[in-house]
Parts: structure tokens; C-alpha cells; sequence
């Protein structure tokens, strides 16, 4: 992480510092409980059983497992990730069911788990087909019926072009529709998020342009603010959300969510 400037305090994915400004996000950050709440809302749109199994595919620091848990106390969870800071940071907050592995190559059964998440993955797998072959493991993995809910990037303003160097692409939603479909899941929901408070990275992306690169790393900083300010965004993502529930979408937004069947 050489440099001045926005790229210097940004992260790249992978590294340590990567998962540590991660962790700390996820603990106090708005925007991910807001997510919390988004991607609740929809999966609450399928009748889950009372038991079954979930694979994270991309798990990071394994939150996203423990908040299933939570909702599905019933349900076994593990995660796969390929970076050993990843993995060793779930472990560390007590997540022990997690491997080494890529999404391009899934050590898990066919027809063997029944739902899938994978939260800001497909963005970071190699260019030029490595999403279909990731969404396509996932297809098999699943048993009928099974669900997947992907949360990834969306074209926004400032446009970024692909960026072969750090394996990095932002989607536009009829993108991943298709991408979806020719995998062979059916999508129950798609759409925009992150639209009008996205808009306060416009001067941040803006800023980083300056390098040769469309990935400029982990930008977002964990903040403490006041706890008005944080609600009201979370309360705002969640308005989003809604309207996503209800099969409509966003006109602009810098993410993008699906829940499919496969």
C-alpha cells in the first residue's frame, strides 16, 4: 500500500489490515447493520426449514455466519475463504468451521447445502468468466430448491472500468441477472441499494482516479458519530430495502442484492 492520499489509507483486499478494518466495520458500522437488516428482510421473503445447512462462500471474518446463527439457531454453518487472514480472524471470534478454498472450486458435495450467501465476492473473482464458473459451483452445491442470496458491487457515478490488476468489476443489475440465470437459479429479487447515502463516496471515488486503477481498496473508515446519525442512515438503507422486497429497485446504487432458487 504505497502512496499518498485516498489509496494509502484504503486497504487492499486480502491483506491483514484488509480484515482488520473489516472486522471493525462490521462491529460498529451503520452501513453493515443496515445490510443485516436488508438482507433479512428478503431472505424473510422464502420459507427456510427449521433445519438445514448454509455455506458462506467468501466468509471473511465469519459475522456474516454468526448472524445467521442467530436467526437460525437450528442450522449448521460454515464458511470458505482464500485468505488465511481471513480465516484466522473468524477463529479468533470463535467461528471454528471454516476452510481454505476458492468459490472457483468448492470442497463441498453436490446438492449438499441449503442456502448459500456470498457478500462482495463476485466483484473480486478473475476477470473475463470467473463469475459464472463461481456461480455455477454454487448452482451445484445447492440441493433443488436451495437459495442464494449475493450481495456485490453496482456500476454507480463515478464509472469503473475493469481492473485486471487487483481482479475487480462492478455489475450492472442486468448483468447479474443474466449471470444468474446461466448458472441455473431462478431470481426471486434483485436490485439497487446504497443510492442516495451512496452518494457521499462521489468525492472519495472522484479523489482516487488519479491512479491507474478502478480498485482503490477498503475505503470506508469505521466512525463514531452521534447515534441519531447512525440510525437514521441505517433506518434509511432499511426504506431501501423495502422497496427491493417488493420486487421494484433503485435507479442508481452502489450495490446490488439478489435472492434466487435454485
Amino acid at each position: 500500500m504505497n502512496g499518498t492520499g485516498p489509496q494509502a489509507a484504503a486497504p487492499r483486499i486480502f491483506t491483514p489490515e484488509y480484515y482488520q478494518r473489516m472486522r471493525e466495520l462490521e462491529s460498529v458500522s451503520w452501513w453493515n447493520a443496515g445490510m443485516r437488516d436488508v438482507a433479512t428482510m428478503l431472505i424473510g421473503l422464502v420459507e427456510l426449514p427449521s433445519r438445514g445447512v448454509l455455506l458462506d462462500v467468501g466468509c471473511g471474518s465469519g459475522q456474516t455466519m454468526s448472524w445467521f446463527s442467530g436467526l437460525n439457531p437450528a442450522w449448521q454453518t460454515f464458511g470458505l475463504d482464500v485468505a488465511p487472514e481471513g480465516l484466522a480472524a473468524a477463529r479468533a471470534l470463535g467461528v471454528k468451521t471454516v476452510m481454505r478454498a476458492s468459490a472457483l472450486a468448492l470442497p463441498v458435495p453436490t446438492a449438499s447445502v441449503d442456502f448459500v450467501i456470498t457478500l462482495d465476492v463476485l466483484q473480486h473473482v478473475p476477470l473475463g468468466g470467473g463469475d459464472r464458473h463461481a456461480l455455477s459451483e454454487m448452482a451445484r452445491v445447492l440441493k433443488p430448491g436451495g437459495h442464494l442470496f449475493v450481495r456485490t458491487n453496482g456500476q454507480s457515478f463515478p464509472r469503473a472500468e475493469d481492473d485486471p490488476q487487483f481482479q475487480f468489476h462492478k455489475y450492472e443489475p442486468a448483468e447479474l441477472r443474466a449471470r444468474l440465470s446461466d448458472a441455473g437459479f431462478n431470481v426471486i429479487r434483485l436490485g439497487r441499494l446504497n443510492a442516495l447515502l451512496g452518494l457521499a463516496e462521489i468525492p472519495r471515488e472522484l479523489a482516487a482516479r488519479g491512479s491507474a486503477h478502478s480498485y482503490h481498496g477498503l475505503l470506508s473508515q469505521p466512525k463514531v458519530g452521534p447515534h441519531w446519525r447512525a440510525a437514521a442512515k441505517r433506518a434509511w438503507l432499511r426504506i431501501e430495502g423495502r422497496l427491493v422486497r417488493r420486487g421494484a429497485s433503485w435507479p442508481l446504487g452502489r450495490t446490488i442484492v439478489a435472492l434466487c432458487q435454485r
